[in-house]
């Protein structure tokens, strides 16, 4: 089917847009998102019986009030800092920040412990976009790190004590996981890189392999015998990462999201300024021009894949030594969502910080909402989504001109593929 050439303008154009161009284009694209948000609200509440309206517009009623709900799905999830006395459009200058509002509350420990393991689960699957790899088992992968994490550990902690052994156990709990991980990857990467199994359908069949193993290994073999549920038995104190600034209770450190962050940092370094990282992103651009360059496409592909499930195993570390302190059997689905992270960061490991938070902020937020206002869940899912479906169709449309854009209609072929191999920096 051929495209029509307009269509084809604005895909081009969208190929050629920097990368403040493209920021400006997701902030345009969320507040698109909350005036259609706002119409769903409102037609929502216009249809809800209700004896108390929380807001009446143009002589209709209307049950929920989307300023209230946007507040609460943004705001809430930074623990609703916002003055209820201010209202400048009444005229009310009160002061901004709420009287008593503490900065390091709890809400805000919860989005940004969310956002420390999507930041994991979301550079996992963008290193294997940016390897030309679709890797749809991060949730496996994550899965597999974080049992793997708590087995080892489990013996090992009573033994190593005090700040000394926190370091230790830290450290060996990541490397666990990163190597846990990273072997369970290996898997669909060996089976795409050496017999060409299609790694999408290999990855997905694997996640449910690694949630299954799971149940019955905790079920059977390494069940807390105290509890009901299936779980393990709870690491001590000392081997989780400290709380530091927050309270133990808050389930977050901010030990563990700067370390995500410098693992963001790390990675970035690597695609776009190590020869390991060239091989990876030029195999994912145009694997056989890379191939006749002199790039092992079959080691290039197992080891992006390898790295993509090591980053996996990680954040299931992470989850396991900061929020829970022990494996529990149902595992949120962070694995999935970092591939929602990973195409609203346009695979670049940098942005996944941001679209993490984004997705942090979203998943806190829509708790308070459910909390705090009337408003059905149903609905706070659906606004969700819609924000980031939204978000990510710009970049979507993106990574679509790659595919459907005429050769040459970019650039001259030699300036394209130089464009082509740094793109992400």
């Amino acid at each position: 089917m051929k495209i029509p050439d307009p269509v084809i303008d604005i895909l081009v154009r969208l190929q050629r847009s920097s990368g403040w161009e493209r920021i400006w284009i997701s902030l345009a694209a969320l507040l698109l998102s909350i005036l259609v948000g706002t119409v769903l609200i409102l037609f929502a509440g216009l249809l809800a019986d209700t004896a108390r309206p929380a807001w009446r517009l143009f002589g209709y009623n209307f049950a929920y009030n989307p300023l209230t709900v946007f507040d609460k799905l943004f705001l809430g999830a930074f623990g609703d800092p916002i003055n209820p006395a201010f209202r400048p459009l009444q005229g009310d200058f009160a002061w901004i920040i709420r009287p008593g509002f503490d900065p390091l509350n709890r809400q805000l420990a919860t989005t940004f412990a969310e956002t420390t393991v999507l930041i994991f689960a979301g550079v996992s699957v963008a290193i294997a976009f940016r390897a030309g790899i679709f890797n749809i088992g991060a949730q496996g992968q994550l899965v597999v790190g974080a049992l793997a994490t708590a087995i080892v550990l489990l013996p090992i902690a009573p033994h190593i004590t005090g700040a000394v052994g926190t370091v230790v156990l830290l450290t060996v709990g990541l490397f666990v996981g990163a190597l846990a991980g990273g072997a369970f990857a290996a898997i669909p990467g060996a089976l795409l890189a050496y017999l060409e199994a299609n790694e999408v359908i290999t990855t997905i069949m694997l996640n449910f392999v690694a949630t299954s193993t799971a149940l019955y290994l905790v079920a059977n073999h390494f069940k807390d015998p105290e509890s009901f549920a299936n779980q393990t038995v709870s690491l001590p104190d000392h081997a989780m990462f400290p709380n530091v600034i927050f309270e133990a209770r808050d389930d977050f450190s901010i030990l563990a999201l700067l370390f995500g962050i410098l693992s963001l940092i790390a990675i970035w370094y690597l695609l776009n300024h190590t020869a390991l990282g060239y091989d990876i992103r030029t195999s994912g651009i145009q694997p056989d021009a890379a191939e006749y360059g002199g790039v092992n496409a079959e080691r290039t592909i197992l080891t992006g894949m390898v790295l993509s499930g090591a980053l996996s195993g990680i954040g299931g570390a992470v989850y396991v030594l900061m929020m829970l302190g022990n494996f529990q059997v149902g595992v949120p689905s962070y694995g999935f969502d970092g591939i929602t992270v990973s195409i609203l960061a346009g695979n670049n490991p940098v942005g996944v910080g941001f679209a993490g938070l984004l997705f942090g902020v979203l998943k806190s937020g829509s708790v308070v909402v459910d909390v705090g206002t009337d408003v059905p869940p149903q609905l706070v899912g659906v606004l969700r989504g819609l924000i980031i479906l939204f978000v990510a169709m710009p970049e979507f449309f993106r990574m679509m001109g790659n595919r459907v854009i005429p050769e040459g209609r970019l650039e001259p072929p030699t300036e394209r593929k130089t464009s082509e191999v740094s793109d992400g920096d």
